[in-house]
């Protein structure tokens, strides 16, 4: 059998999504986003909205998302993606309208931006990446950094009586009112993959519903920033960030 008598359309078992690009990503090995984005480009060309949608990337490791995934995107400053979010939904309420930001991002610079979008009830969805670290600018300890983690600006561990509690923004998201749908996921497995793929489509169809806001938390691996290789990596989140962080549905308001 030849080649040409194999790869014929029939036969496809998977392919690349056609939204995502051929542009080499600058992540890390082993970084958690890539999937992530897979996830956004398939669950966006299977509700047929690759024209209607508009991204808002973050400052942080995923701010050049706009390389890789081919719908409009629009740049946030730092922090500030869900009140940029909130101003395109309204003008502009048939976009799928999504921002994707990291811990950071989302939980200390834009920390009264997302929480204020969302108790407003703005039809967006909020996809968070935390990964209990500053990636992007050199492992630096973050909001959701777990106690006793280690850090370069914590470097013998988070400590309470120094540096305070993790934030856990989405337990805090899932008690306002304007939001409709709060989960927190992962990617670390293709179970994890599966459901992480139902709750964006979930998160995204309700945003279309016009039910409120919708937060999107995928508990991910830094290797880099935790110097440790991928699999390690995964096998710190599991043991360490599930406990802090349980995956499964907070809200769901049918």
């Amino acid at each position: 059998m030849t080649k040409e008598e194999i790869i014929k359309p029939e036969n496809l078992v998977y392919k690349k999504p056609t939204l995502m690009n051929d542009n080499p990503m600058h992540y890390c090995p082993g970084c958690s986003h890539g999937v992530v984005h897979k996830l956004i480009a398939e669950v966006i060309e299977e509700m047929g909205m690759e024209d209607k949608t508009v991204g808002v990337s973050p400052v942080g490791c995923a701010v050049f998302a706009y390389n890789y995934l081919d719908i409009d995107w629009q740049e946030a400053a730092h922090g500030r993606a869900p009140a940029v979010a909130t101003a395109i939904k309204r003008l502009w309420p048939g976009r799928l309208v999504f921002t994707y930001q990291g811990d950071g991002d989302l939980a200390c610079i834009g920390t009264a931006e997302t929480i204020h979008a969302l108790n407003r009830g703005e039809n967006i969805t909020i996809i968070f990446i935390n990964n209990a670290i500053y990636g992007m600018t050199g492992g630096q300890m973050a909001p959701t950094t777990l106690v006793g983690m280690k850090t370069a600006t914590c470097p013998y561990g988070r400590d309470v009586a120094i540096h305070g509690y993790p934030l856990k923004m989405t337990e805090i998201a899932a008690t306002l009112e304007g939001t409709a749908y709060v989960t927190r996921q992962s990617v670390h497995t293709v179970p994890a993959i599966r459901k992480a793929k139902k709750a964006i489509r979930k998160a995204f169809e309700n945003s279309m519903n016009g039910k409120g806001s919708n937060l999107v938390e995928i508990v991910s691996t830094c290797n880099s920033g935790w110097k440790m290789t991928p699999q390690a990596s995964n096998d710190w989140m599991v043991e360490h960030m599930f406990p802090f962080y349980p995956l499964g549905d907070l809200k769901d308001k049918e």
